[in-house]
This record gives structure tokens, sequence and C-alpha cells, in this order.
């Protein structure tokens, strides 16, 4: 294992917290085009998840992948539908985006075993 991506995204709260305090308005911004993207229409929320998590892998930001690998275990998404994403992941972000992927699985996969106790 890798990291402790569940402690990953348990040690942002507090610096999070700090930043939505100290850039106030941005980060109320932030959190409308979130809640606007999210929004089910066409796509469901999983998709949308789904998404999120391939593109976190394509960027290569470690902490997107633990937010976003604990929002896809929460609403349900299946270990293949993680890998087909990432799949698109790789396709997109190349050969980096291939360890970013890895990391995304066992993200997924310590995020399912928490939340099964």
């Amino acid at each position: 294992m890798h990291d402790d991506w569940p402690a990953l995204a348990a040690g942002l709260s507090g610096p999070l917290k700090e930043l939505r305090g100290g850039a106030a308005e941005v980060m109320k911004g932030f959190s409308a085009v979130a809640r606007a993207a999210l929004e089910p229409k066409a796509l469901d929320a999983t998709t949308k998840e789904l998404i999120a998590l391939g593109i976190s892998v394509a960027t290569r930001c470690a902490p997107c992948i633990a937010y976003h690998a604990e929002a896809a275990v929460k609403l349900g998404a299946t270990r293949d539908e993680v890998m087909e994403t990432m799949g698109m992941a790789i396709y997109m972000g190349a050969g980096p985006s291939v360890m970013y992927a890895a990391q995304a699985v066992e993200a997924y996969d310590q995020f399912k075993a928490k939340a099964a106790g």
C-alpha cells in the first residue's frame, strides 16, 4: 500500500476550513460551481464522480483522487466502473496517468473497506 487515502482526505479538513475562512468569497463561488456541476441531469451523480476521479488521475491530483474515490464509494460505484474509468484516464493522460490510476484504485479499495467496517 502506497498511501493511506482516508487519512489523506481527513487530514485536509483543517486546511480546507482555513481556506474557506481566509478566502470566503472565492470558496463560496467554488462551492456554487461544484453544486451546479454535480447536479444530476443527463448524467447521474455516480457517473459525474467517476468523471471527476478520472480527471483527478489525468491531472495528477492526489488529494482529488482521495475525495473523488471516497465519493464514488458513497454513491455506490463498483470496482469495475472505477477500472473502466481508469482506462479512460490512462488514455487521456498517457503514461503518468497509469501511475495515478493505480493510486486511484488503491484509494477506492481503502474507502470501500472502511465503508464495509
